[in-house]
């Protein structure tokens, strides 16, 4: 299974990694030829999003070795960082389009490019979008924070595609403004993506709780198990895309160690089940019935 996800992983990055340069190539050689500043730019952020993609690819290589001495919960941190990095390169290429928007506005420093890049625009948006859901597709299968990062990445592409189309069209029909309106509105959009990417790295990177709805599955498999009295001191922590939990159960105290390990065990296997957790640790507590 852990195999499995890193192949499917590694494939789909590397898919789009060709895809990106094919991409990228064919907007910023129109972004010449129509002497258009705005598919120059989003042939660049095509081109970014090839280093980000490999950034990916690195991520889910180191994020999938095994436990080893030095790293006995393993490596799957790796990828939380590697998606936190690519949250702060989507921040960064929404500043540059923003400020690069701002920068027009102020200086009005207009130009009305060529009907080809305006082709080179509707192309991109069409193949961004689809890469898009290509990336989340398997991202949501395998449970890739970085990968679905990635996707979104894609995303801010084909947004980024699309203020480029728009601005270019107005241009040409002599609302030179909306290139770089349209530049400051996607900006914010992609602040926005980026912003919540960042969030739920950070909460995986910092042993944030699992929802109360994962709490709750736990505690109901948990009461369905014959012969526990109580749960204490139930906790979670998220691990890149999977858990930890800790917990304690109380037990008959007249219980011999190996009927109580026995429980304990089941309680285990039983939480460890769902493919999400990665390890279930269970404490067992005497419990002493009133007479």
């Amino acid at each position: 299974m852990k195999d499995e996800r890193l192949d499917i992983g590694v494939r789909v990055s590397k898919n789009t990694i060709i895809g990106n340069f094919i991409l990228a190539f064919i907007k910023i050689l129109i972004g010449f030829i129509a002497r258009s500043t705005a598919m120059l730019a989003d042939g660049m952020h095509s081109l970014s999003d090839v280093i980000t993609t490999i950034g990916v690819i690195i991520g889910l290589k180191l994020s999938h070795k095994e436990a080893d001495k030095s790293h006995p919960y393993g490596h799957e941190k790796i990828e939380s960082i590697t998606s936190l990095f690519l949250a702060i390169v989507l921040f960064l290429v929404a500043i540059s389009i923003g400020f690069s928007g701002i920068i027009k506005i102020i200086n009005h420093s207009y130009v009305t490019p060529g009907f080809s890049a305006i082709i080179a625009a509707i192309i991109s948006i069409i193949v961004k979008e689809l890469m898009y859901w290509y990336t989340i597709k398997y991202a949501n299968q395998i449970n890739s924070p970085s990968l679905k990062a990635d996707a979104w990445h894609h995303r801010s592409d084909a947004l980024s595609s699309a203020g480029a189309l728009i601005g270019i069209a107005g241009a040409r029909m002599g609302y030179t403004f909306l290139d770089p309106l349209v530049a400051i509105i996607i900006a914010l959009v992609i602040i926005k993506v980026a912003f919540d990417i960042s969030k739920q790295s950070i909460s995986q990177l910092i042993d944030e709780a699992a929802s109360e709805e994962d709490i709750q599955v736990i505690i109901d498999r948990i009461n369905s198990i014959d012969g526990i009295y109580e749960i204490k001191n139930l906790k979670t922590r998220k691990h890149s895309n999977r858990l930890y939990v800790d917990v304690d159960i109380s037990v008959d105290a007249t219980l011999t160690v190996e009927e109580g390990h026995k429980i304990a065990l089941y309680v285990h296997n039983l939480i460890e089940e769902d493919s999400r957790i990665k390890h279930c640790m269970v404490h067992v507590n005497p419990y002493y019935k009133s007479n």
